[in-house]
């Protein structure tokens, strides 16, 4: 064992199914902590440790900062030694917001604003044409270079005089201080042109500022500047200077000033880059890059109704919209008598003047003329305060691209600054190689041109941070890519590039699973990451599966034997040499002794499949692909080489849109055709199960249903009139009142998170006495959501309907799962494998094709091959299986394997391989073959 300070000793530690455990951790090493789905891993990772030295740091605060930091409980542990500040990384601490980006998140876009705002070159947004101006100083400049004794005459056009009669307008010259103006084309004192001026007539009408002779032997530089700032007051930002004898006039601008379009622009801050700021957002998406627009189909999707029938379909849906006597429909009734068109005509038979008039509204500015179906909508839906209203009238909407800034989120003005050629949107559109690349040569570049002050600054910290990007197994990333569309793993890895970059020492950093989502190519980049870490003498305590972060750890600590109750324990703790000649589970894995799929079936080749056509979504390079049906087929290849592109942006949207009407559009693809031989296809995705705290295992299966019944149904309940509406947490009757069955409060914290804290009244249950008194075999239904999958499978054994769901939420490796654990608490893996646990629990077709995300992510080797048993069953009833999958054991045992590559982003986006995975080792050009 290491010297005693060199390792963190942790000692009785009981938080959640540990069983008081005493673990040593080595600091200034990367400990891996491994062990079956729910054997405690992060209940000592995350639970414990880091729990520990999160509230240790809290304690360090004044008493003021800590009243709003309540709620953060000593981790229920005897004592932890030799702790040091800790942070952790995991996968659902990361924002998802729409207004964040990659660039944002590495901060890198901060840093292309400051370059653009001090180095940019602006161009007229709507000509293209390159636009200059010229500061105070740089005009006295010019202006020393004329010939001495050279006449100069400062002459501003004031907007105050526009549109006033020319008595007026020389009154109000007058009444400025100023003796001499420029008045019917005549230079003349302010007294003789009053004289001539009319009370009727306009005229334009300019302002002397300051008449003078050049002396260049002592030139008045205070009088010309001074000229000069109160030409540009006067003339609102530009002014003529008229010089000597030759009558030459100059036009100055205090902004930039395109003649041809007669468009001025501001002078550029970082917040005219920024998507986030008024000044820089595009005003139609206010810096989304999408809109929500209305879509006909969805409005009116059936055109044999008539109008009178409810063709327009949100207002069949809207409360009396339809039967009101002073609603739209009213004001359509109206249009019809005055526009001769029929309500009771199916919509299809109508004249498109007609259908045009019904959609878009009547012409002209009459205040009782009819706006239109979807001008009502759009203020329906502008002015609603219902929540709920608001969802219902989303329903008819799909997001488009914006049309004003075709997604780039900035005005046109803002993209109209250019450097070297580039706008702020072409270099972000680029993934973080093409970056990297990009940032070398206009480093080059900009350095000929001199202010090395700006350009080193901010490109070392670019490079620096865009280089971590990449280490991290990144470099396919967009910096444009929104945060609400990265993987779990992939938001992660981008935390961990940020904190390479903090060069932080001595921290303990915990981290879940970083390789999730990665290639094998791409972790062995991962591992340097961390190792790098490590070198700044820093502790890594790292979560994790897979095979090549374990063998190059320094320490790993084994969880078990099973999970939930059966685990708990530390079954092992050593060097990865030491657990592979071992005789545990892990160890035979890690030695290659024991092997996922020991025999692999042999299925034949079906006929049948469905084919892909001229896929080009994101990096496909127009590809066609073939995906046999009856099989198990794995889509594998680098990260970034398109494969959720080709399977969830275009088959699977594709499916929906064909087999359940799903609104969201397929990815760019010429066709695809087989379709006749499935009858239903399952995607599951690592999407949430729900949003709220209230969404739990236990409601989104229906198993919680059952129970409800179950309760409703004992003899204590029937005697208090007690129905199964009474035993949920979201219903008044039976939930605590004070939480409203939440079972935490929320309090709001201001300028950190919100908290949330176990409520008071019902210390958590959610529910009230009353239904707390309520038991079935003993237990109550708070306890019942207590339960972790496996217990309760063994509490319900003589229920048959709850137990099978219980038993396939088993089989797919969620035994260790508390029933009423918060959806929002759940990791992309495991809402994943909730939603095929669901999906299988249901009567199989024989027909359907299931689509699966990365299914092995946060499985132990033992859980993958429970995983993989399932899946070869779905298979052996008829059914076809399309994994998208990293983990070499499911690509060994697929029988069919379609390689996209060979690199990612725009190196990738190619069919590489199609056929048996046997097949796969000799293709030359894939990564996947080296590592299998």
């Amino acid at each position: 064992m290491p010297a005693k300070k060199s390792v963190i000793e942790i000692r009785g530690a009981r938080v959640n199914n540990l069983k008081n455990i005493d673990v040593d951790i080595p600091r200034d090493a990367l400990v891996v902590i491994t062990g079956l789905s729910g054997s405690g891993k992060s209940s000592l990772a995350f639970d414990t440790l880091f729990a520990e030295a999160n509230r240790r740091y809290v304690e360090s605060l004044s008493s003021y900062a800590r009243n709003f930091l309540d709620g953060f409980d000593k981790p229920d542990v005897d004592a932890i030694r030799n702790l040091s500040p800790a942070i952790s990384i995991d996968q659902k601490s990361v924002s998802r917001s729409p207004r964040s980006t990659v660039g944002t998140m590495t901060e890198v876009y901060d840093y292309l604003r400051i370059l653009f705002a001090k180095l940019g070159i602006p161009h007229c947004p709507q000509c293209g044409k390159q636009l200059s101006r010229k500061n105070t100083h740089q005009i006295l400049d010019e202006i020393l270079q004329l010939p001495d004794d050279t006449s100069l005459i400062f002459i501003a056009e004031s907007k105050l005089l526009a549109g006033k009669t020319e008595r007026e307008a020389l009154a109000l010259v007058n009444t400025w201080g100023y003796v001499r103006v420029f008045f019917r084309g005549e230079l003349l004192p302010i007294a003789d042109a009053i004289a001539l001026a009319s009370a009727t007539e306009v005229s334009t009408i300019l302002v002397i500022i300051d008449r003078l002779t050049l002396n260049l032997t002592r030139p008045d530089k205070e009088r010309i500047l001074d000229s000069l700032q109160t030409a540009f007051r006067v003339g609102q930002g530009t002014f003529t200077l008229r010089i000597g004898d030759t009558g030459e006039d100059r036009l100055y601008n205090e902004e930039y000033h395109c003649e041809t379009c007669d468009l001025y622009l501001p002078e550029f801050t970082p917040s005219h880059f920024s998507f986030n700021s008024p000044e820089g957002a595009c005003e139609k998406c206010s810096g989304l890059g999408v809109t929500l627009e209305f879509d006909l189909d969805l409005v009116i999707p059936n055109k044999n109704l008539t109008l009178a029938e409810g063709a327009i379909r949100p207002w069949n849906k809207m409360n009396g919209e339809r039967h009101n006597g002073n609603g739209p429909m009213q004001w359509l009734r109206e249009a019809s008598r005055q526009h001769k068109f029929s309500l009771d005509v199916p919509i299809k038979k109508l004249s498109a003047k007609h259908f045009t008039l019904i959609v878009e509204g009547e012409q002209g500015n009459r205040q009782d003329a009819f706006p239109g179906v979807l001008a009502l909508l759009e203020k329906k839906y502008r002015e609603t305060k219902s929540d709920h209203l608001r969802t219902d009238i989303e329903a008819y909407m799909l997001t488009r691209l914006c049309p004003v800034c075709v997604g780039k989120r900035l005005k046109l003005s803002s993209l109209a600054v250019r450097i070297e050629g580039f706008s702020i949107d072409d270099l972000v559109a680029a993934s973080t190689d093409a970056f990297l690349e990009t940032l070398k040569t206009l480093r080059q570049t900009l350095l000929a041109t001199g202010e090395r002050g700006i350009i080193e600054p901010l490109f070392r910290e670019m490079e620096t941070r865009m280089r971590a990007v990449k280490k991290v197994g990144l470099g396919y990333l967009e910096l444009s890519r929104g945060a609400d569309t990265l993987s779990g793993g992939e938001a992660q890895r981008i935390r961990l590039s940020v904190q390479m970059k903090s060069g932080l020492s001595g921290i303990i950093y915990v981290l879940d699973e970083p390789s999730i989502g990665l290639h094998s190519r791409d972790t062995e980049r991962l591992i340097s990451a961390l190792e790098d870490l490590r070198t700044a003498n820093n502790s890594l305590v790292v979560v994790e599966h897979d095979v090549s972060i374990m063998r190059k750890a320094d320490y790993i600590i084994d969880m078990g034997p099973g999970a939930g109750i059966e685990g708990g324990e530390v079954i092992f703790a050593g060097t990865p040499q030491a657990l592979m000649q071992s005789k545990l589970l892990t160890g035979q894995y890690l030695s290659g002794k024991r092997t996922i799929s020991e025999e692999k079936k042999v299925r034949r080749t079906s006929k049948t499949a469905i084919t892909v056509f001229g896929a080009t979504e994101h990096n496909l390079k127009n590809i066609d692909v073939k995906i046999p049906l009856g099989l198990l087929v794995a889509v594998s290849g680098v990260s970034g080489s398109g494969k959720s592109s080709l399977v969830h942006g275009i088959l699977s949207r594709a499916l929906s849109k064909f087999f359940y009407h799903a609104k969201t559009e397929p990815g760019a693809h010429k066709r695809i055709e087989g379709f006749a031989h499935i009858n239903k296809v399952i995607a599951v995705t690592q999407s949430p199960i729900g949003r709220t705290p209230r969404s739990n295992a236990a409601t989104y299966t229906g198993i919680f249903s059952l129970i409800r019944d179950l309760f409703a149904g004992t003899q204590e309940a029937s005697r208090e009139k007690y129905s199964a509406s009474h035993f949920s947490f979201n219903m008044r009757g039976g939930r605590c009142e004070t939480c409203q069955g939440g079972g935490m409060k929320k309090i709001e914290m201001y300028l950190l998170p919100d908290v949330y804290v176990p409520c008071e009244a019902c210390r958590g249950t959610r529910y009230n006495a009353k239904t707390l008194a309520i038991e079935y075999r003993g237990t109550n239904i708070a306890d019942v959501l207590r339960m972790t999958v496996t217990e309760a499978r063994h509490f319900f054994l003589d229920q048959p309907m709850i137990e099978e769901k219980l038993r396939i939420l088993e089989e797919v490796g969620l035994g260790y799962l508390v029933l009423g654990q918060s959806a929002t608490n759940l990791s992309g893996g495991e809402a994943q494998r909730i939603k095929l646990g669901t999906e299988l629990a249901r009567k199989s077709t024989g027909k359907t094709l299931y689509i699966l995300d990365e299914p092995t992510i946060g499985l132990h080797f033992e859980d993958v091959r429970r995983l993989l048993e399932v899946l070869e069953a779905l298979v052996d009833k008829g059914n076809s299986v399309l994994v998208v999958e990293h983990n070499l054991d499911i690509i060994r045992a697929a029988d069919w394997v379609l390689e996209l590559g060979p690199d990612g982003g725009a190196a990738g986006g190619e069919l590489i391989f199609s056929g048996p995975p046997e097949k796969l080792k000799s293709c030359k050009r894939s990564f996947t073959a080296k590592y299998l």
